[in-house]
């Protein structure tokens, strides 16, 4: 993915008005994660009242490398909305990554412990709000025809 389709993708959907603030960067936050194939994501919107945080951003990577992928991109998009890291946690060897912009908070798992940690049954007052179908990554079809058509014995 380029940067130019991403800085579009995000600044479409921070400008989308059906998202106001602070669920738009909650919904550039799962994109970015579900285009750099993250799995099993959820954003759940916090009870009225509730003091923590707007949004919750729960998404899984399969290792290290791509939840620091996923960390440093949501961090590097939403800075460029002027929204501000509070805090941090987490490093290139951590199980769980998380990033606090006050308004939402984003945990990153590998996915083989999110159930060690479980934080959506503690949030299960929440709401889940749906992520369109289109957020997630998808390979082009027409790339995959050209090699399924292709006469060409590449192995």
């Amino acid at each position: 993915m380029s940067r130019e389709f991403v800085n579009k993708e995000v600044d479409e959907i921070m400008n989308n008005e059906a998202y106001g603030y602070p669920q738009n960067l909650a919904m550039s936050s799962a994109w970015i994660m579900g285009n750099l194939k993250g799995l099993n994501l959820k954003v759940l919107k916090m009870g009225e009242g509730h003091s923590l945080t707007d949004f919750f951003v729960i998404g899984s990577a399969q290792n290290s490398v791509q939840a620091k992928s996923m960390a440093e991109e949501i961090s590097f998009q939403l800075k460029r909305h002027k929204a501000e890291i509070i805090s941090k946690e987490g490093d290139n060897n951590s199980d769980w990554i998380l990033i606090d912009f006050g308004d939402i908070i984003v945990h990153i798992f590998i996915e083989h412990v999110r159930s060690t940690y479980d934080i959506e049954s503690l949030w299960k007052e929440s709401t889940e709000v749906d992520i369109p179908q289109e957020f997630y990554f998808s390979s082009d079809e027409s790339q995959d025809s050209t090699y399924k058509n292709s006469s060409e014995d590449y192995f």
